[in-house]
């Protein structure tokens, strides 16, 4: 088995690491920086390629975790990209959180060449990665998923095919969506709880254990109390992944006053410089508020 992995961010290397050391995958990998894959390629004992394309050549499989619509678009179709070099009857497999607009666009380019794709986006953050116990939402063709799915099951403990392309991406907005409005609920929870003067740890070690409870709650909690956030997902990825799901919103009909309400708020913790900082920075607007009265 032999596979190529295009895009070697604080997802992409683990994930694709964990195609060796679980699966015995033989793999090649390519980052726009190239020392990232020589790194890559000395830890995993894989190989390193100077293009998508040559990455991509004669592999069974290509996967790719890269930024937004345009990298994806430009690690597939653009010059050197990998669709230009894979061999008929292999699976080109999507784990950026993009549009469904292009995962539509890149399967249908695929299958007039004669290759797979399936759009899988992941949840899980930095942790999920490299622990490999990732969600990942899969939309394609039940074909193209039933041979990818082996490989994805390696870095992930989750994982369905949930419609035809596109479904991933569209499953991933949703999954977005609903996260941003808990972390603002929590972040105006704990500072409510912080003004009223109580111990919010004690707080939630109670709460959490009941209909309040939620993932966020248990892992960001602390973070919020501290004004720490340095432990995952960043604000500008949040604002990235919301605007896709506006975007989306604009074509379904589908309203989202809260998600746009908290993309405004995340536009403010850039403001604050804090671009870089995780999601649960969304508590920082209300000290910086503070500041200002």
């Amino acid at each position: 088995m032999r596979a190529a992995w295009i895009g070697l961010g604080v997802m992409g290397f683990p994930m694709a690491g964990h195609l060796v050391t679980r699966g015995g995958v033989d793999v090649t990998v390519y980052n726009r920086t190239a020392a990232k894959a020589e790194t890559w390629a000395g830890t995993f004992k894989g190989r390193a390629a100077a293009t998508p394309a040559a990455a991509a050549e004669d592999a069974d499989f290509v996967f790719a975790c890269v930024g937004n619509d345009d990298d994806l678009r430009q690690v597939t179709i653009g010059d050197d990209g990998a669709f230009h070099a894979m061999k008929r009857g292999a699976v080109f497999v999507d784990h950026t959180t993009a549009s469904a607009t292009v995962a539509r666009e890149l399967h249908a380019t695929a299958a007039a060449r004669g290759l797979g794709f399936v759009d899988a986006p992941v949840s899980g953050g930095q942790a999920g990665a490299e622990n490999g116990v990732l969600t990942v939402m899969c939309g394609g063709t039940p074909e193209d998923y039933a041979r990818a799915e082996p490989l994805i099951a390696y870095f992930s403990r989750m994982r369905k095919l949930l419609g035809p392309p596109g479904s991933g991406q569209l499953a991933k907005m949703v999954n977005q969506i609903a996260i941003a409005g808990l972390v603002q609920g929590l972040a105006e929870a704990v500072n409510f709880g912080m003004k009223a003067g109580l111990d919010m740890e004690a707080v939630v070690e109670v709460i959490s254990k009941g209909a309040a409870g939620s993932w966020q709650m248990e892992n960001r909690h602390k973070t919020m109390i501290q004004g720490k956030f340095d432990f995952g997902f960043a604000a500008d990825w949040m604002r990235k992944d919301l605007g896709i799901c506006l975007d989306e919103s604009r074509r379904n009909g589908a309203p989202l006053p809260v998600t746009a309400l908290v993309d405004q708020f995340y536009a403010e913790v850039q403001k604050l410089g804090g671009g870089r900082w995780d999601t649960s920075s969304l508590i920082a607007r209300f000290q910086n508020l503070d500041r200002a009265k």
